[in-house]
């Protein structure tokens, strides 16, 4: 494995430390971590929340909510937006503190939109 690709991993699961304690872990291995909510959908899945995941070429980081509420996505810098493949994932190659720190903000965001809408129903301790 990559060990830049480790740190770059190590540093995105740090934005979703937070949530593993009132979230579904999914799946928490030494290169995927995935959590999903409580809420259970029409096909009988529970809905996706975030992700990290170390891929062949890039670290990829899933957030669900910016695919459910597209408008989440409206103030984030044109540096995050490049870093965007598909509607709610974003790939690194190395640890850039600063749009870490705007990703944890926009999940943060994410998080409380899914309060809003029902998804979870618990407090995060910020």
């Amino acid at each position: 494995m990559n060990a830049k690709f480790e740190s770059v991993f190590k540093n995105l699961c740090q934005i979703l430390q937070p949530y593993k304690a009132i979230l579904k872990i999914k799946c928490d291995e030494a290169n995927k971590l995935y959590l999903n909510t409580q809420h259970v959908m029409k096909n009988k899945q529970a809905l996706f929340f975030a992700g990290v995941e170390i891929n062949k070429n890039y670290v990829s980081y899933h957030l669900m909510p910016v695919y459910v509420n597209p408008s989440l996505l409206d103030d984030i810098s044109p540096n995050l937006r490049q870093r965007m493949q598909g509607k709610s994932c974003f790939n690194f190659k190395t640890v850039d503190s600063d749009l870490f720190e705007e990703l944890k903000t926009l999940t943060q965001a994410g998080f409380k939109d899914y309060q809003k809408q029902g998804y979870v129903h618990t407090e995060i301790e910020e």
